[in-house]
């Protein structure tokens, strides 16, 4: 099956950049979000970004256009019924993402495939919960898409090779790189990564350092172009939160017990960029850290 038209269901950071690495790519693209304003926001920025990019000369003003002219907003589910791929990259919260699977299997052609942006979840659980699971898998792109090179496949216990090979071609079809994960809490790359950003948080936490000695040292130290605390609050400090919780139920090993400040911040409302505030405050005319 080739695939012409993908649909995205989440119109955040994450879907938004999907949608528009797709539209470049040369798919026909619905965004759909329960939230019209959210659509409404992020083709505005899709359009801001490719503005960008031409403005860089990385592309010509006519790709831009082109681009934007196969960017279609979605107002239900519905109009994602003729789809050929529909991707799913809502909140890292596995019953909101089941709901959305039942609510949009009902109106998917038969042949069409489901896949999921999740960065933690069980493919394989979430894939029980579609009419379709040997044609649904994990596509897990990095942030922010338009950038980052990665996407990590997922296959389920019930995915069929056709899916695989499907998906495998698609990736490559944005220009991204894949690389192949199996099923496990986390995956590969927020398995290693996020108990990393955890384990700064411990740090900080402890006292063993400021959060601007945490993000310095590990800048300078280890070369990393950001520090993982300002990290975080880039990823979000729930999604954050949300991955430690899967890595400790889900292997039931202490080490991945989330920090009690990492929850004191989601608690608080502190969850990063998205909000303003998280270990740094961005309400200023630059980041100021909060501890």
């Amino acid at each position: 099956m080739i695939i012409k038209t993908v649909g995205i269901i989440g119109a955040g950071q994450m879907g938004a950049g999907i949608a528009q690495v797709c539209a470049q790519s040369g798919y026909d693209v619905f965004l759909y979000d329960q939230s019209a304003d959210a659509v409404k926001a992020s083709l505005a920025r899709i359009e801001r970004g490719l503005n960008r990019l031409v403005e860089k000369e990385t592309i010509t003003a006519e790709d831009a256009q082109g681009a934007q002219s196969r960017l279609m907003p979605a107002a239900s589910v519905q109009d994602l019924k003729d789809c050929d791929l529909v991707i799913e990259a809502a909140t890292e919260n596995e019953q909101v993402k089941n709901a959305i699977f039942k609510s949009v299997c009902e109106h998917l052609k038969p042949e069409a495939f489901l896949a999921s942006n999740t960065s933690s979840i069980s493919i394989t659980r979430l894939a029980a919960a579609t009419d379709r699971p040997g044609k649904f898998i994990g596509l897990h792109f990095m942030n922010p898409v338009p950038v980052m090179k990665l996407v990590e496949i997922i296959r389920g216990i019930a995915t069929e090779s056709s899916t695989y090979e499907i998906a495998i071609d698609f990736a490559r079809s944005l220009g991204k790189t894949t690389a192949v994960a199996e099923d496990f809490p986390a995956f590969i790359v927020n398995r290693i990564l996020i108990p990393m950003i955890n384990e700064a948080i411990y740090t900080l936490y402890e006292g063993v350092g400021t959060v601007d000695a945490i993000d310095t040292g590990l800048k300078l130290g280890a070369n990393h172009p950001m520090g993982p605390l300002e990290l975080a609050d880039f990823i979000g400090l729930d999604t954050v939160l949300a991955v430690m919780n899967v890595l400790y139920d889900g292997l039931s090993d202490s080490k991945y017990r989330p920090c009690p400040l990492l929850v004191k911040y989601v608690e608080a409302g502190w969850l990063g960029r998205k909000v303003g505030r998280g270990f740094y405050d961005y309400r200023g005319e630059k980041p100021v850290p909060t501890r």
